[in-house]
């Protein structure tokens, strides 16, 4: 052959060969892009907010494990029962956080707690009454921080709610001369009053006839009951309640007792109420105990079970938190509820009207 022939040939083996090599390198390119396509993405964050939701997790966790079995023995874990709405609320965020972050098995297991919780707390805002038939009776309690509150407005509140039967509590004798000053006696001229310093005092003032009772055995503070003989109506019962505060030192395990000497509905099926001051949630067990003897909570069958009653307005620490209750037994309905601000009291008034059944 010639030299020219030789020289072409050898060119066209470059070029083959060329070619061969980009082929090559074009096959470990598409085998490699499909590598890169399943290698799994980093979550956002990293180990750092991995950590941190984890521990958040913990703590939430065991936050709303102490409503849901009942732990609230001292007062630490009382206070955090105290704010079981609030753990709603943050499991809420750290469910949508595990979610935002792909923190899937986190995301599950918040939601499925806070769903929990939610069963319990969200029909408190949920109204569920039905029209009844029988005698109104209106009813608002209040504690009166030490007989400060202002004893003009108290009475006024009687007056314009047409109140038949208030439940005071942290009566003071100072705070009866100022009632009677006011004109409570007007209103409400029976009584049964046992006044003390500074908590210890709770009275029951009544549009209609008393006869005093010792449903409550002796507490802590007054926790005085009577019956109630309502003209053209059966008699009901009622007990102002005020077990000791919980927060202090030592003062849990009285609190529980106290809240333990409050009686059942009655055994001969008499109407019976306890109105007052309980100082716990309806995620405490203790007043869950109350309520599933038969009591119904007027808050939370009229879709008012979320509207704080205590600190009083202007106060955000400690958050707001519902401890004044009206709880009714068979024979008395609940129809409607508000909460009233008063001057002087660290607590807001309670109205519950309700309806003494036929």
């Amino acid at each position: 052959m010639s030299p020219r022939v030789l020289t072409g040939r050898a060119q066209l083996a470059d070029r083959l060969g060329e070619a061969d090599d980009k082929g090559s390198h074009m096959d470990q390119t598409l085998l490699a892009e499909p590598e890169q396509e399943h290698r799994p993405r980093r979550k956002p964050g990293g180990r750092a907010i991995t950590v941190l939701l984890l521990l958040a997790t913990f703590g939430f966790l065991v936050w709303a494990a102490l409503p849901l079995a009942g732990l609230d023995g001292d007062r630490y874990t009382v206070a955090l029962v105290a704010l079981t709405q609030y753990a709603l609320l943050v499991g809420i965020v750290l469910a949508l956080l595990g979610l935002v972050l792909r923190r899937w098995l986190t995301a599950l297991v918040v939601g499925l707690v806070t769903a929990a919780l939610a069963l319990s707390v969200v029909p408190r805002a949920i109204p569920n009454t039905t029209p009844a038939q029988g005698v109104p009776l209106r009813v608002l309690s209040l504690n009166a921080y030490f007989g400060g509150a202002d004893a003009a407005q108290v009475v006024n509140l009687v007056r314009q709610n047409q109140v038949d039967v208030l439940s005071l509590q942290e009566l003071t004798p100072e705070m009866v001369a100022s009632l009677d000053a006011a004109g409570l006696a007007e209103v409400l001229p029976h009584r049964v009053f046992q006044p003390g310093p500074k908590a210890d005092g709770t009275g029951i003032a009544s549009r209609y006839p008393l006869q005093e009772l010792a449903l409550v055995p002796q507490t802590t503070l007054a926790q005085p009951s009577a019956r109630v003989q309502v003209p053209g109506a059966r008699d009901f019962e009622i007990v102002a309640a005020h077990p000791l505060y919980p927060m202090g030192h030592d003062t849990a395990e009285v609190w529980a007792s106290d809240l333990r000497a409050l009686p059942g509905p009655a055994a001969d099926g008499t109407p019976r109420m306890l109105a007052g001051d309980f100082n716990a949630t309806l995620d405490h067990t203790r007043l869950k105990y109350l309520l599933n003897q038969g009591y119904t909570d007027a808050a939370e069958v009229t879709g008012a079970g979320l509207h704080p009653t205590w600190p009083g307005p202007g106060s955000w620490f400690p958050p707001p938190v519902t401890i004044d209750h009206v709880l009714t037994s068979k024979g008395i309905a609940a129809q409607s509820y508000r909460t009233f601000d008063v001057a002087g009291a660290d607590h807001r008034a309670i109205l519950a009207t309700l309806v003494l059944t036929r």
